[in-house]
Formats: C-alpha cells, structure tokens, sequence
C-alpha cells in the first residue's frame, strides 16, 4: 500500500472547514437539509464495528445541527435503540444491496444529499440517484479481498477488488470521497482517484469521563471484531513468547466468526470477554498496561484513540490506517514484523516510565480529536457536495 498523500491532502486540517480541505467554494450559504446515509449496517446490529460508530455519530450530529438524516441499512434496522434520527432497513445482510434503489424509492424519496458508505462492495449509488452524492471511504479493502475470500472463492476475490476499485475511481468520477486518514486517501489515489476530489475527516471520540485505576498486575488488552484480517491468531502466538517474561493476563474484548477458533488456539492467562458495553470497554481501556492492535489494515483505528483518552498507550503494525492513529515512539509503537512486535510488547510492558509518559502524550494528542470536531468538518464537505451538480448532471430536488 502505497504511503504517500496526495499533495492536495498534506496540510488539510480535520478539524475545520478551511478552503484548502474543503474546496475552493467552502464559504457558499448552501447546506443540504436532507442527508441520507446509505450503509452496510446500524450501530446496533451485532457484527457493528468503527464504520457504524462513525455513521451514528456523525448522523446524530448532524441531527443536533438541524438536519433532517436517514440511515438506510442493511439487516435489522435501530436493533431497539432510540436514535434522534431515522433508520430504515433496506433488506437482509446481502439483499439489501440489490434492494437499496428501490428501498429508498419506496420508503424515503428525496434528499439533498445522498452519503454512500463505501466499505468493499459497493452501492454505485451515483448511477441511479439523481441529485448530489458523497462517498464516504474508511479503507480501501485491497488485498482484505484476498484474505477473507480464498480456495475455492479466489475469483470472487478479484471480482470484488475490480468492482471496488471502478466503484470509487469511475462510478464516483465528479462527486466527493470522504477519508477517515491519510492512509486511506493515499489509498485512493492508488487506485485512480483524483487527489482533487478527496476530503480528510477524521474520526472523533469520545469525551473523558470518570477513570477507573490502571491494574497493579499487567493487563494488555485487544478490543475489535473477531474477524480474520484483526489478526488475533497472531496476537495469541506472540503471547507465548510474551507472557513467560511479563506476566499477566491477555484480555480478548469482541466477537465474531472467528471467536470459536480462536478460543481453541488460546493458552494459558487468556480471557476472551464476548461483546461488551461502552462503559465496561472504556473501563477495560483505563485499566489496561497497554492497548494491542494487531490488524492487518484499518480506516483509521477508532479504539486506538478510545484508549488514548484514557492515558492507554497502543502497540500495532506499521500498516494503513494504524500507522495514522498511533505516532510512533510518542504514543505508542508500530511493528514491522511479529519478532518486532513481541519486543515491543515485552519492552513496554516492563518500563513503567514509558509507558507513563507515552500515555500522557497520546491523552493529549486525543484532546485534538472529538466527535464535535469530526460533525463540523464533515457538514462543511456535505455542504460543498450539495452545491455541485450531481453525478449525472442534475441536482437534488
């Protein structure tokens, strides 16, 4: 993946509107009262994960400031939850991609701006929505498709890295994309996509609240889906060679398809915790020595700035989306391989000093990126996106 950012992104700002990361016409009066999300899934459906959060976070925002906002998704639909905007399922888990034109013809009708969440396959919502849309990217899946579809399934592999890749470099062609880091533009200029049309926004968290005590015996922590590409069959392994010289106790916090078989590699000192409340993973964050990440790609790596407003330093890979939400050496480590990565581990794990001053200083970086932050800048790109024409030259109604 290259790491190179486009020369139009390198001193955008995330946080504010400024001409040079919003466009050259970020002043206009222009603000789409009606936005509608288009998404794989809602925050509540079970196998949601930092996309959803996003997407709720960003719509309830948006809701606060006096938009009008729809989530159209996949499978169940507000799972219970009160939401202060609306949610409407579109159909099942995979239907619901063939389903989604006509859902939002039925059950919605018209909005001033359409946000298609592009996570993988695609929506190709700019071929048959007729008014302005904003692709809003967390990453670009790559070589995901590789590793979650093998055997027998490797042309479908490909298939879906070719839809993706024409998705966002030519259905797209005219409209905005929306990346969550540097990694993911980068990402996209990879594959085709004018620097030009690519905006920054960067995941928010969470204010503080109250702080549970740091655990007096070595805690490290991993918290994600467990899905193959989190890599938390690396995790384990490393763990054999890391515990006989730290101690402790390895906690496992999410679920997912791969849980079963990773509940039968795990040895000794490990604790697989299922899904757990927000309360209880930021008290899990609080407590923990160190946050471990060891995904093979991610948008940005929301939890990694969940711990680090908790004072929590993280260890991950020098890979996408990781290597933006860790800063190496100052709030954590990036690994450039799994020896590198079980040093680091044990390192950190025995200099209290370090871990001290790297959980200061990554509390700190945390207070430059809060869900206001994130709300505002991205109103200011939905705003540009509703003022041009749409995709096939007209505009919302």
């Amino acid at each position: 993946m290259p790491q190179h950012v486009p020369s139009s992104l390198r001193n955008a700002d995330a946080h504010t509107a400024d001409p040079r990361g919003a466009g050259p016409h970020a002043a206009g009066p222009v603000r789409p009262r009606r936005i509608v999300f288009l998404a794989h899934r809602d925050l509540g459906n079970p196998a949601a994960g930092g996309s959803e959060m996003l997407v709720d976070r960003l719509a309830a925002g948006l809701t606060e400031l006096g938009h009008q906002v729809t989530l159209l998704c996949g499978g169940p639909a507000g799972h219970g939850a009160l939401r202060d905007y609306r949610v409407v399922s579109a159909g099942g888990r995979t239907t619901h991609y063939l389903r989604a034109r006509s859902a939002f013809a039925r059950r919605i009708g018209a909005c001033d701006l359409l946000v298609e969440v592009c996570n993988g396959m695609p929506y190709l919502a700019p071929l048959w929505h007729r008014g302005p849309t904003l692709c809003l990217v967390n990453h670009v899946h790559t070589d995901l498709w590789r590793m979650r579809l093998r055997g027998p399934w490797a042309p479908a592999a490909h298939a879906g890295r070719r839809l993706e890749q024409w998705a966002l470099s030519g259905a797209q062609r005219g409209g905005l994309l929306v990346a969550v880091s540097p990694s993911t533009a980068s990402a996209l200029h990879a594959i085709g996509v004018d620097p030009g049309r690519i905006r920054l926004v960067t995941t928010g968290v969470e204010e503080p609240g109250p702080r549970a005590d740091r655990s007096p015996e070595p805690l490290f922590l991993a918290v994600g889906r467990l899905v193959e590409y989190k890599r938390i069959d690396l995790l384990l392994r490393l763990w054999e060679r890391v515990r006989p010289v730290t101690g402790g106790r390895l906690l496992i916090v999410g679920d997912g398809p791969e849980g079963p078989r990773l509940r039968q590699l795990a040895g000794r000192a490990v604790e697989f915790t299922g899904h757990v409340s927000e309360a209880e993973k930021h008290r899990l964050l609080c407590e923990a020595w160190l946050l471990l990440h060891p995904s093979a790609v991610e948008g940005w790596g929301l939890v990694v700035m969940e711990a680090a407003v908790r004072g929590t330093p993280a260890l991950g890979f020098d890979v996408p989306g990781v290597r933006d939400s860790i800063e190496d050496g100052v709030t954590g480590l990036l690994a450039h391989g799994a020896s590198s990565f079980a040093a680091a581990w044990c390192t950190l794990a025995l200099s209290t000093r370090r871990r001290e001053l790297m959980g200061k200083a990554a509390e700190e970086r945390a207070a430059g990126y809060r869900w206001a932050h994130t709300v505002r800048r991205f109103r200011a790109v939905a705003a540009e996106a509703a003022r041009g024409p749409g995709p096939l030259g007209s505009r919302a109604p």
